[in-house]
């Protein structure tokens, strides 16, 4: 994988799960090329793609566009993810 992946990362401000999953991130690209694109959960952008993915709660993540996850980010499962693109 050499072109970087685009992932949209869904805040709000004072959530403990997003500065975990800004960490996880962070820690996730030092082995797979990603780029992050960080959104804020109550602008107009970030409600719309909160009803196009089904996020419920912050943080929510997409992959290229795509639902992945919203809550707790597992690492685990965002390298799963990354591996079989």
């Amino acid at each position: 994988m050499t072109t970087p992946v685009a992932i949209t990362l869904l805040t709000q401000p004072d959530c403990a799960y997003c500065d975990h999953a800004k960490r996880v991130l962070n820690q996730v690209s030092v082995d797979y090329p990603i780029q992050v694109i960080e959104i804020d959960l109550a602008s107009d952008e970030g409600r719309e793609l909160a009803r196009k993915g089904g996020v419920l709660f912050a943080p929510g993540v997409l992959i290229a566009g795509e639902p992945f996850s919203f809550g707790r980010l597992s690492e685990r499962k965002l390298r799963r993810a990354l591996h079989r693109r």
